[in-house]
């Protein structure tokens, strides 16, 4: 008898507990974009919601020991979300080159024992992890699918990424560089046009990618390949270069500065070092110009004081680029 009412206790005991249990979870995921969240789920019958306040204020996410602090939102209802049940969610980037996580939570310490279920996006499954009022989960390890770059991954990859654009991949930028190249026989007017079309581009490449201003690529594109027309028909018309042109570099370094945007646009920046990220691109894309200049002058910089340069190299050059340039301006606005 009295080892039929000790089991009888047991029971019961097992299933108020389970019951407990099931008043509040911690939900986290690790996601392929760089980003966590863990939700913070409560049985609205058992818990009050105004007490997941109190949960997400107490709550500890660390990554590799250092701590974060999430934004916080509430979870409407639909279709994701469990009846019955108040989710609010906790959420942000994962730091650069985390590996593990771990999770507490002072404001749980009255509620005894309750869920983390932590999960890499993709996995079919999750390991629960049962956790006693404030106590600190074990690390859980992230899957390399979700760890994003570190800051210094993240600025080398982006410095490449900005110079191929120029060198090799830039060919319609290559053009236009070299036509500022050839009419500047001296390096001051090369640098004042160099340095204006510099300003230009950075200032639209950052005002694209913050959403400021926009313009269709059809429109974009085609607008590029004409300002290369223009330079080169210029070298041709005179040989010096006039205080105007500076204004007119200017203006279509705006121009490229929208090219440049749309590939970085393609591209994608990381939302943790979005900066970096868009400066690096443009340390990037300055180099690959720098660099079509010095390759430039290794070709024929020996003779640009020469009699016969002009109508030698920079005449047929400057043709050639226009050439290319009206080609690309009918196939860009036409096809």
């Amino acid at each position: 008898m009295r080892a039929a009412v000790a089991f009888l206790l047991l029971l019961l005991a097992q299933t108020a507990q389970a019951h407990e249990l099931g008043r509040f979870q911690a939900q986290a995921e690790f996601l392929r974009d760089g980003t966590y969240r863990v939700d913070l789920v409560a049985d609205e019958e058992h818990l009050e919601p105004r007490l997941l306040r109190t949960l997400a204020d107490g709550a500890v996410l660390s990554f590799d020991g250092r701590r974060v602090e999430p934004q916080t939102a509430l979870v409407p209802p639909g279709p994701d979300t469990p009846p019955g049940r108040t989710t609010l969610r906790l959420h942000g980037p994962i730091p650069g080159g985390a590996r593990t996580f771990t999770w507490s939570d002072a404001a749980a310490a009255k509620l005894g024992s309750y869920p983390l279920i932590p999960k890499n996006e993709g996995d079919e499954g999750a390991v629960w992890q049962w956790l006693e009022g404030d106590a600190a989960s074990q690390p859980f390890r992230l899957a390399a699918s979700v760890i994003p770059p570190t800051r210094m991954e993240i600025v080398g990859q982006y410095l490449r990424l900005g110079f191929t654009h120029i060198l090799p991949k830039g060919l319609d930028h290559i053009l236009f560089v070299l036509g500022l190249f050839l009419l500047s026989r001296k390096a001051k007017p090369l640098l004042l046009q160099v340095t204006s079309f510099t300003l230009a581009h950075t200032a639209t490449l950052a005002l694209s990618i913050y959403g400021l201003i926009s313009l269709p690529s059809s429109i974009v594109e085609p607008l590029i390949a004409l300002s290369i027309v223009f330079v080169a028909v210029e070298n041709v018309l005179t040989s010096e270069l006039r205080p105007s042109r500076i204004g007119l570099v200017f203006a279509f370094g705006l121009l490229h500065g929208l090219g440049f945007a749309g590939v970085l646009t393609e591209l994608g920046l990381p939302r943790s070092e979005f900066l970096p990220a868009l400066l690096s691109f443009n340390l990037g894309v300055e180099g690959g110009q720098l660099a079509v200049i010095g390759l430039a002058f290794a070709a024929v910089g020996l003779f640009r004081n020469r009699a016969w340069y002009r109508q030698a190299v920079v005449v047929p050059a400057s043709l050639a680029i226009a050439a290319v340039g009206v080609y690309w301006s009918i196939q860009r606005a036409f096809f």
